[in-house]
C-alpha cells in the first residue's frame, strides 16, 4: 500500500464539521422508520396470514431487529441525537430494550472494540478471526444459521443468563408488544418476533460481521482501510443486512463520532479525495463479501 495521503488533505475543517453534525430531526425520522418497519412486518402477516407473508414478514422483522441493534450502537457512541441523555434513553429504552441490549453495557464493551480493533484485546475478534474459511465451512455456518441452530443456541444462552434486575427493560418491552398485538386481535403474531430472531437474525449478523472485519486485508493493522471493510449495497441489502448505513464501516472506524445518517456523505468525500486508492477495503454487495470470505484454493 503506497497511499500515504493525509486526511487533512481530503477533508477540510468545514467538511469534518458537516459530517459530524448531529441532527435531532434526522435521528427521529430514522428511529420512526425502524419502528414503522417493525409494525409493517407484523401487519403483513396479521392481515394476510399465509406461508408467503410469514416468510416476508419474518425476513423484514429480522432486518429491523438488526436495525434496532445498530441504533443502540449509534447511541452508545453518542452519535445519534444531539444530547447524550436523549441518546442514552433512546438507545436503552426505545431500541435496546426490545432486543435485550443495554446501551450502557454495550458502550463499555464496544469502545474496547474500537480501541483494540483486530488485536487479541478486541472483544469482537472471536467472530471473525478464522476468516477466510474453506467453502464447506462457510456453508455449514450458513446452514446452522438458517435452520435455527445458531439462534436456538443463542436464545438458550440468553435465557440461562437472564436476571430480572438487568433484563427488566426487555420484559417490559415485550409485554407491551404482546399487549398491542392482543389489542389488534392477533396475540399469536408475537411468534413472528421469535421466528425472526432464531431463523433470520443470526445470518444477518454473520454477514454483517464478515463484511466489517472478516474480509479485511490485515486485521492487526491500526489503519481502518486495512482492518475494516465497507460494503456498497443494493436497496434490498440495505433493507435486510445493512440497515441504518451500518455498511459504511471503514468510515465509521476512521470517524466514530460521525452519525450513521452522515456516513454516505463522508464516504463520497473520502472517495473523491482518493482515500481508498490502492486499498481493497470496499466490497460490492454481500455476494462479494461471501466470495472474499472463502479461502482461495
Amino acid at each position: 500500500m503506497d497511499n500515504d495521503i493525509k486526511l487533512s488533505e481530503i477533508l477540510s475543517k468545514g467538511d469534518l464539521n458537516e459530517v459530524r453534525n448531529k441532527s435531532n430531526f434526522r435521528a427521529l425520522v430514522m428511529l420512526a422508520i425502524n419502528w414503522f418497519a417493525v409494525a409493517f412486518s407484523f401487519a403483513i402477516f396479521i392481515n394476510w396470514p399465509n406461508p408467503l407473508s410469514f416468510i416476508i414478514a419474518t425476513l423484514l422483522l429480522g432486518g429491523r431487529q438488526l436495525g434496532l441493534g445498530i441504533l443502540v450502537h449509534e447511541c452508545a457512541h453518542n452519535a445519534f441525537f444531539e444530547d447524550q441523555k436523549v441518546n442514552d434513553f433512546v438507545g436503552h429504552w426505545l431500541c435496546g430494550s426490545v432486543v435485550n441490549t443495554s446501551v450502557f453495557a454495550y458502550r463499555e464493551y464496544h469502545l474496547k472494540h474500537h480501541r483494540h480493533a483486530g488485536t487479541e484485546q478486541d472483544p469482537d475478534i472471536i467472530f471473525v478471526d478464522k476468516y477466510p474459511v474453506q467453502r464447506a465451512s462457510l456453508k455449514r455456518k450458513i446452514i446452522r444459521d438458517v435452520t435455527g441452530q445458531t439462534g436456538y443456541r443463542d436464545t438458550l444462552r440468553k435465557l440461562s443468563q437472564f436476571k430480572f434486575s438487568q433484563n427488566y427493560p426487555w420484559v417490559i418491552s415485550h409485554l407491551l408488544m404482546i399487549s398491542v398485538l392482543t389489542l389488534v386481535g392477533a396475540p399469536w403474531a408475537y411468534a413472528l418476533w421469535w421466528a425472526a430472531e432464531i431463523f433470520v437474525l443470526p445470518l444477518l449478523v454473520r454477514l454483517r460481521q464478515i463484511g466489517e472485519h472478516g474480509v479485511a486485508d490485515d486485521r492487526a493493522s491500526r489503519s481502518p482501510r486495512l482492518n475494516t471493510g465497507t460494503t456498497l449495497v443494493s436497496w434490498w441489502e440495505r433493507l435486510l443486512v445493512a440497515p441504518n448505513y451500518v455498511n459504511y464501516h471503514v468510515e465509521h472506524h476512521q470517524f466514530a463520532s460521525v452519525p450513521c445518517y452522515r456516513l454516505p456523505s463522508l464516504h463520497k468525500k473520502l472517495k473523491q479525495g482518493g482515500y481508498y486508492d490502492d486499498y481493497d477495503c470496499i466490497a460490492i454487495g454481500y455476494r462479494d463479501v461471501l466470495r472474499r470470505a472463502v479461502q482461495a484454493t
